[in-house]
């Protein structure tokens, strides 16, 4: 596995190619970050939503090609951006066909994590990255595979590392989330840049993780 300089190295050689030198500052869990899918229908209606498939398909944008999502290959998890419509829903069938195997328990066990990835991008470069759609003022975000997953690299790891939530109002089952100790399998996670949000200088996107809790969690 590479290491974090290794990743950053990368990134750094994609940037020289033209990537935008978008950076990860840190991940913020927010007043709730989470919500209890206490259902099979409940757990198809999230993923649609994420992956922007069946009735949620109105909610895929021209930023949707850079978001990154857990897909299936050689029964092991991988990460990889879509090209289309289709990719995205090739991936709703085979997670839908990962949930069978995992046996989501929906009596108080599966959950949906959305934290934020904060991000910067050097004030010199902003005006490079300025655009309007839609009549409305935006960036645009230029970024290579390479790049772009060494970006999620960066979130996940963040999110794996973290553990220090004092001063929150999370309940039990959710303080086990956050630290992971009551995890038992991840069914599905994203990171979503189609609605990044902006403010104060930072940029933010919603990593979203689809856990499977431990019954004794």
């Amino acid at each position: 596995m590479e290491s974090m300089r290794d990743i950053d190295r990368a990134m750094e050689r994609e940037i020289a190619k033209g990537s935008c030198p978008l950076r990860f500052v840190k991940i913020d869990f927010g007043v709730s970050p989470y919500q209890q899918i206490a259902s099979k229908e409940k757990l198809l209606e999230v993923l649609s939503y994420l992956l922007r498939t069946g009735d949620y398909g109105r909610f895929a944008g021209k930023g949707t090609g850079n978001n990154v999502y857990m897909d299936i290959k050689g029964r092991k998890p991988t990460f990889m951006r879509t090209r289309s419509f289709i990719d995205r829903n090739n991936i709703f069938v085979t997670i839908r066909r990962y949930g069978k195997k995992l046996k989501p328990d929906f009596d108080g066990h599966t959950y949906l994590e959305t934290v934020q990835c904060i991000f910067e991008l050097p004030e010199e470069e902003q005006e490079k990255y300025r655009v309007t759609y839609d009549g409305q003022e935006t960036f645009a975000f230029p970024m290579s595979d390479k790049y772009i997953l060494g970006l999620y690299t960066h979130c996940i790891s963040a999110r794996q590392t973290a553990g220090d939530i004092s001063g929150t109002d999370f309940s039990k089952i959710e303080q086990g989330i956050v630290r992971l100790e009551s995890v038992r399998d991840v069914l599905f996670q994203c990171l979503l840049f189609d609605n990044i949000k902006y403010g104060e200088g930072v940029l933010c996107a919603d990593l979203c993780t689809i856990y499977c809790l431990k019954e004794n969690g």
